[in-house]
């Protein structure tokens, strides 16, 4: 046999860990956020939970496997050579389709791109035959694909999407009236009860969705399984309320963590055994292919004209197989930073308390927004006081603490996961097809509405992320239908016109899929590296190191980039200016942010008993703010005018800005000199040097209206130098004011 075949074999096998890799990190979201959203437990002990359900799910999902070989093409239309490149192209575009959707911090439906990544290799390689092929100019492409299947998954899309957000919101919204957010004391008289339905739920879920491909039950097992279902729920329900009442009272513990870890495990083994063909499935089709075509060689049958009419066949994967592939997601969930990151997503989104928001703000999200917020008002208008009095009293949020809070508590948690589980299992029961992913973030996001978390401070931007993410499910179909083809109509091309090309071009599309896997930077977002420098003060002494600190660094990063931004424009240095003016703005949305999301939690943690500590830190925060934006207006102009190419700045303007630029490293010096010795006597001659700074701004202007009127600058050099001169005195000005701030702080800690 050709040992382009043995090639690809192995490609597929090595690109098989990798799709593994980048394919958990996007599904780990689904059965990871409401545990680590409501810090259930350590970490450590929700990702055993998680791996168990996973390594016992792996066992779950042999059956599922038909998808890859049969579910979305006909393989009897295809002969070896088809099938194989056509699995090697979707096995390529699956892994880099997923990393960027990891790299990006978005959960994507795995299911739905590896259908539709079947049906654009599918399609390309039929077109492909039938032009080649003049026996086959009679056929349709219809005869080569299968796609009511896929449109069947692409209309559950829409429905689930739907679904689980009413859902999850009209639940969420019943729970909170009847335990409120000081859930502690109605537990104690229904809580049993209510965590023996999530659990009933939970195992209806996992006997019925986890088990229906399980290669380890018959299927005579589960058939009388179905048949008693009735009888075994109530059973169920009966004897897990009763124990959870006896944990409850008798040995004090909390079972609603009990029930968010086993509701974990539930969807962790689920999720495997479903989507475990999503990641190598498309391998071991492959694999199978090659041991077809082998043996089909062994009996003298020529492998140029063999068709794929034994894909059909069901078959049976190999525990360890499985095994394997169930290690590898463990491992995966374990160390993956990128699974970390779309995990966050889901949990910020869905975050009952204050942070920086993730998304921005869009034309659509605010007019939904504004309508929701007039609807709203009408509706409180017609109810009775009485009852819209009780119900704000039901949703009404906990005192702040000093005690860093959870994203949600556990009522929304064990919400999120029997939500959950109920609807895949009603979907599974009527034959279906649903993504986990799309059911357990939009149940998410119901019940973050519902539960009140979307509040007008934030409404907005969590519903431009909801666009966001639910935009990206719909542009996977596209994205991987069209890289799919666009791999496998190179593939076969290539192997058409020349072997070794065929190779080459094979063995180098690996290479680039494994390059991807292996070297691939994580988009850092704006959000992660704000997130980064947002901190909790809860002491005195936290707030003065602070404004020392934070000063210090301030002052320190404005003089440095100040100065190189002065020295980039006489020079008309083009690329730096750009480097530039990225420092400036990383440097102006950690500030905006910092005033926005760090101050309120931190007064609320300090409390009233340092009125004029907080009154000094909050001074600090806000004019570091209008440090940054006088910097940033700067750096922007400049850029922007070595950007057009526009005439630099003749000696004279260097030398009045030069004279500026003296002046102003002078004053940060001193002050930084003053923070390091903590020797406050000279502040107020430092303070009157702003007078000498003054001085210098009106030559400067003198001298530039000057040369404006004598022809020797042109409107644009005109005004930008006047720009960064008045820009240099509001700078400086925020800086006094921020010196002066920092010094009363320090006054304010000595006391």
């Amino acid at each position: 046999m050709d040992n382009l075949y043995l090639i690809i074999v192995v490609i597929l096998v090595v690109l098989a860990v990798s799709d593994l890799v980048v394919g958990v990190a996007n599904d780990a979201a689904n059965f990871l956020n409401s545990a680590v959203g409501s810090r259930v437990a350590s970490r450590w002990v929700i990702l055993s939970v998680a791996s168990i359900g996973i390594f016992i799910g792996t066992f779950f999902g042999s059956g599922m496997m038909e998808i890859a070989k049969s579910g979305v093409f006909h393989p009897n239309m295809f002969h070896f050579h088809d099938v194989m490149i056509l699995f090697l192209a979707v096995l390529i575009a699956d892994i880099i389709i997923l990393d960027v959707y990891n790299s990006l911090g978005l959960p994507t439906s795995t299911t739905v791109s590896l259908v539709f990544e079947l049906l654009g290799a599918a399609v390309v390689v039929g077109l492909y035959v039938i032009a080649k092929d003049p026996n086959a100019m009679s056929s349709s492409l219809s005869d080569y694909i299968n796609s009511s299947r896929a449109l069947t998954i692409l209309s559950a899309i829409f429905s689930s999407v739907v679904i689980a957000l009413v859902c999850g919101s009209i639940v969420m919204y019943i729970t909170r009236l009847i335990f409120t957010f000081n859930y502690e004391r109605n537990l104690k008289f229904v809580g049993a009860i209510w965590c023996g339905l999530a659990f009933t739920a939970i195992t209806y879920f996992a006997i019925f969705k986890g088990l229906k491909s399980t290669t380890l039950v018959s299927n005579e097992t589960l058939d009388a399984l179905k048949s008693q279902t009735t009888q075994i729920l109530f059973i169920i329900f009966a004897c897990s309320s009763a124990l959870y009442a006896i944990m409850q009272h008798l040995f004090k513990i909390d079972i609603l963590k009990i029930t968010i870890l086993i509701g974990t495990a539930s969807i962790a083994l689920a999720f495997a055994g479903n989507d475990l063909v999503n990641f190598i499935g498309v391998p071991m089709a492959g694999y199978q292919s090659y041991e077809i075509a082998s043996a089909a060689l062994a009996n003298g049958i020529d492998v140029g004209t063999l068709t794929m009419e034994e894909l059909k066949a069901p078959v049976k994967a190999d525990w360890r197989i499985l095994s394997v592939a169930g290690a590898i997601m463990v491992l995966t969930i374990w160390f993956s930073k990128k699974a970390r990151k779309v995990i966050d997503t889901g949990v910020n989104l869905s975050r009952q308390v204050a942070g920086v928001e993730q998304f921005g703000s869009i034309q659509l999200s605010r007019s939904i927004v504004r309508g929701t917020v007039n609807f709203s008002k009408s509706i409180d208008r017609r109810l009775p006081k009485r009852v819209a009095k009780f119900i704000d009293s039901r949703f009404k949020p906990l005192a702040p603490t000093n005690e860093e809070k959870p994203s949600f508590d556990f009522i929304r948690a064990s919400v999120n996961l029997t939500v959950a589980t109920l609807l895949i299992s009603l979907a599974t029961s009527l034959k279906l097809p649903l993504s986990t992913t799309y059911v357990t973030f939009m149940i998410a996001m119901g019940t973050s509405l519902a539960d009140r978390a979307w509040g007008r401070e934030s409404a907005v931007y969590r519903i431009t992320g909801v666009i966001t993410v639910i935009a990206g499910w719909f542009l996977t179909a596209l994205i991987a239908f069209t890289a799919a083809g666009i791999v496998a109509c190179i593939l076969m091309f290539a192997t058409g016109y020349s072997h070794t090309l065929g190779i080459i071009v094979v063995i180098g599309f690996g290479i680039l899929a494994m390059f991807r896997v292996m070297t691939s930077k994580e988009f850092r977002s704006k959000t992660e590296e704000v997130v980064e420098d947002i901190e909790e003060l809860t002491g005195e002494k936290a707030v003065y190191d602070y404004g020392n600190k934070g000063i210090k660094k301030s002052i320190t990063q404005t003089s440095e980039i100040y100065t190189r931004t002065l020295d980039a424009l006489f020079t008309e240095n083009h690329r730096e200016l750009k480097n530039i003016r990225e420092e400036a703005e990383k440097i102006y949305r950690k500030a905006k942010n910092k005033r926005k999301y760090e101050v309120l939690p931190n007064l609320e943690r300090l409390g009233g008993d340092h009125p004029d500590l907080t009154f000094y830190y909050i001074q600090v925060v806000d004019y570091n703010y209008e440090v940054a934006k006088s910097l940033l207006h700067i750096t922007r102009e400049s850029y922007e005018y070595i950007d057009n190419n526009h005439e630099g700045f003749t000696q004279e303007q260097i030398e009045d800005l030069q004279l500026i630029l003296d002046t102003v490293n002078a004053i940060y010096t001193e002050f930084l000199t003053m923070l390091d010795t903590k020797d406050y006597s000279n502040f107020d001659a430092l303070m009157k040097k702003r007078e000498i700074l003054n001085d210098v701004y009106y030559s400067s202007t003198k001298h530039q209206i000057k040369r404006a009127k004598a022809n020797e600058s042109g409107t644009r050099n005109t005004m930008l130098f006047l720009h960064i001169i008045t820009e240099t005195r509001t700078l400086i000005l925020q800086s006094r004011n921020l010196m002066k701030s920092q010094r009363k702080l320090a006054m304010t800690n000595e006391g």
